[in-house]
């Protein structure tokens, strides 16, 4: 698991898909005034330098924030996601390819920042040695912002429930461990069992058809109500062997969200694909 570092894989289309969900979520929080507390379990470095060499190893950015990035058709409930990346950069910076593109794109641990007010606090785990040192540098001196060298799940039960009635929970594995579905799942009911109003925002790659519809079945089966999927394809999902897709089951979703999240995903899929994108939103417990 150690090896992995999102720096290879920063700003591609399955970061886009995330991102732009959760901050579809945290503008929900946002409107009503009580405060909120959001926790990532797997915040890795917080910005990360498209420029860098291993950015540039795969320019997997160059199928996920590029394509955004020059657009004059961006849907508004994209707004908040966008203005965060670009929080982030005083200006552009063009690309090898000439593509104008970001310099730095946010990793989620930036995302949830930019979207809290003063009343809001942000609890960042990370377990990778050296992510974890950027992260405190990145958070240096934020009294928002609490970043703790942990194991995701562990944290989970050190910090749950917080001492906010609201909030949310990013869990955002990287899925290199054989188990990791089933740490992930029981990390998800584990939490809802300690702090049941929360929001929980679980992403997992769509590889193979069949690798969705596992965790699916898992999710289904913990009895939990009020379970939604937000799922984008950019590819058929017919290959174990490559991303093809990016999905976000979610806990307690706020009221009529399931809209914007359809407008959202039905947009990112053609605007992310080379042909045939599709997407799916739907209920996998009722509301």
């Amino acid at each position: 698991m150690l090896s992995y570092r999102h720096a290879f894989h920063a700003g591609n289309f399955a970061d886009v898909h995330k991102h732009s969900v959760l901050s579809l979520l945290l503008l929900a929080l946002r409107k009503k005034a009580a405060p909120f507390c959001c926790i990532d379990t797997h915040a890795g470095a917080g910005r990360y330098d498209l420029n860098s060499a291993e950015a540039q190893k795969n320019r997997e950015y160059s199928n996920g924030i590029s394509r955004l990035w020059g657009r004059n058709d961006v849907p508004p409930a994209f707004d908040s996601y966008l203005t965060a990346v670009r929080a982030l950069n005083e200006k552009t910076a063009p690309m090898a390819d000439g593509l104008a593109a970001p310099r730095y794109y946010p990793g989620s641990p930036r995302i949830v920042r930019h979207h809290l007010r003063p009343q809001d606090r942000l609890i960042l785990t990370e377990l990778h040695s050296t992510d974890v040192v950027n992260l405190r540098n990145e958070f240096k001196g934020d009294p928002q912002v609490a970043v703790h060298h942990l194991d995701g799940y562990q944290g989970l039960k050190a910090f749950l429930p917080p001492k906010e009635k609201r909030g949310l929970v990013l869990i955002d594995p990287a899925f290199e461990l054989h188990d990791e579905v089933e740490r992930a799942v029981h990390g998800l009911h584990a939490a809802w069992q300690r702090w049941p109003q929360g929001i929980y925002a679980f992403w997992y790659p769509i590889t193979h058809c069949t690798f969705a519809q596992d965790i699916h079945q898992r999710a289904i089966k913990l009895g939990i109500d009020k379970m939604l999927i937000a799922e984008i394809y950019l590819r058929p999902p017919q290959s174990a062997r490559r991303l093809n897709g990016s999905g976000m089951l979610i806990v307690n979703p706020p009221w009529q969200i399931d809209v914007s999240l359809n407008e959202v995903c039905q947009w990112l899929a053609v605007a992310l694909a080379d042909d045939g994108g599709q997407a799916r939103v739907e209920w996998l417990t009722p509301e």
